[in-house]
């Protein structure tokens, strides 16, 4: 039930800052990254990389864990580590010229699935075979879900 319920708060903590985007708009969109460029001369992460969307990350997460029945702290760990995981696939992507928003699949969903299964890898009792079908299964719900949630108008593009 643990592989279950993490891939749950995995989708929670990466589908929050697209669903606060649909609630607030262009309003709390300051990028993270404050808009610094590195010094290859293109931006740290992008500016679709918001402060919004990481907060919304961790406030919505610990509440699904809380519903879940897992306690709130167990959701912050997985919102963090997701939301890491998301801004290190976005410096790499920026170093390797892909655009903001672009596709990297793989790179877009390992991390973001990858840190938090590691960083809740004691509070959930998960092996190293429970981390990696984590991973492989987010990857694979992520790129058969995201065009669906792009037909449904909740994404921007369908991947």
């Amino acid at each position: 039930m643990e592989i279950l319920e993490l891939l749950v708060l995995l989708f929670a903590a990466n589908g929050a800052p697209v669903l606060a985007r649909k609630l607030f708009g262009e309003r709390f969109a300051w990028p993270v990254d404050g808009g610094l460029k590195f010094f290859d001369g293109r931006p740290l992460f992008g500016a679709s990389k918001t402060v919004r969307g990481l907060f919304f990350s961790l406030l919505l997460t610990s509440l699904v864990a809380v519903l879940l029945g897992q306690g709130w702290l167990l959701g912050l760990v997985v919102a963090c580590a997701s939301m890491g995981g998301d801004l290190l696939s976005s410096f790499i992507k920026r170093r390797f010229g892909v655009p903001v928003s672009g596709r990297a699949t793989g790179l877009d969903q390992v991390p973001e699935s990858l840190f938090p299964a590691l960083a809740c890898q004691r509070m959930l009792d998960l092996d190293a075979g429970e981390i990696s079908l984590v991973v492989m299964l987010f990857l694979a719900g992520d790129v058969l879900l995201s065009p669906l949630f792009y037909r449904l108008r909740l994404r921007r593009r369908p991947y």
